[in-house]
C-alpha cells in the first residue's frame, strides 16, 4: 500500500437526474440517481483497492458533487475526513440552456446557436459563462488552495462537474480550446495526477 504523496486525483459526480434526462444543468442542484449512487461507491471501492489514503478534500457547492464525495469517503473508511466546500469549484453556469434538454434548446435557439455555446471555449450563454469564465475561477482556486497542499505532500481528492473538470485538464494536460471539445468524464469517473519529487508539475498517472 501507498500513501501517494504529492498527488491529486479528480472525481467527476455520479449520475445526477438531470444527467439521467439529458438536461442542462449547470448551477441546478439535482440529487444523483440510484444508479450515480451505485457509480459513487464503486469509485470509492477502486480508491480504497489502490491503497489511497487522503490528507484532504475538495468540492464544489453543489448536491450532487456533495453525496458523491460522501460516498466515495465512506468506502473509503474516512467519513470523519473535513470537506472544503466552495462555490468556485461549481459546474459551468448553463445561464438560459440550464434546465433544458437539447432538443428543446435547438428548438428555442437554433442548432447553431447551442452548438457554440457548447463547444466554444468562449462562448456565453445568455445569462452564463463560457467555458473560458469556468477555467478562470476553477483554476485560481486550485493554485490557491490545492497546488499547495500537494506540494507539500498532501494527498489531495477534488470532486467536481464536467465541465470545471475539462477546464481544469486544459492546464493540466496541456489541451488547446479546440481539442478540449472533444474531452469527456464519464461520471464517477477519476483521473490520477502526480507530482515529482523534482519538479511541481502534475502529471496524469492513470485513471
Amino acid at each position: 500500500m501507498t500513501d501517494y504523496a504529492r498527488t491529486l486525483v479528480l472525481v467527476r459526480h455520479g449520475q445526477s437526474e438531470d444527467n439521467e434526462h439529458d438536461l442542462f444543468s449547470g448551477l441546478r442542484d439535482p440529487a444523483l440517481t440510484p444508479r450515480g449512487v451505485e457509480e459513487a461507491r464503486a469509485a470509492g471501492r477502486e480508491l480504497k483497492r489502490r491503497g489511497f489514503r487522503f490528507t484532504h478534500v475538495f468540492t464544489s457547492a453543489l448536491k450532487r458533487a456533495h453525496q458523491t464525495t460522501d460516498l466515495i469517503l465512506r468506502e473509503l473508511g474516512r467519513a470523519d475526513l473535513p470537506v472544503v466546500k466552495n462555490g468556485a469549484l461549481n459546474e459551468r453556469d448553463y445561464g438560459a440552456l440550464s434546465g433544458l434538454n437539447k432538443t428543446q434548446a435547438r428548438a428555442r435557439f437554433s442548432d447553431e446557436q447551442v452548438r457554440v455555446w457548447r463547444k466554444s471555449f468562449d462562448a456565453v450563454p445568455e445569462g452564463g459563462e463560457s467555458l473560458a469564465m469556468t477555467a478562470e475561477r476553477v483554476w485560481s482556486f486550485y493554485e490557491r488552495e490545492i497546488a499547495p497542499v500537494v506540494r507539500d505532500g498532501g494527498c489531495a481528492l477534488l470532486v467536481g462537474h464536467g465541465n470545471a473538470l475539462r477546464s481544469m485538464l486544459m492546464r493540466l494536460d496541456g489541451i488547446d480550446p479546440k481539442t478540449i471539445e472533444d474531452v469527456n468524464i464519464g461520471t464517477a469517473e477519476f483521473l490520477v495526477y502526480a507530482m515529482a519529487e523534482d519538479d511541481e508539475r502534475l502529471v496524469r498517472v492513470g485513471g
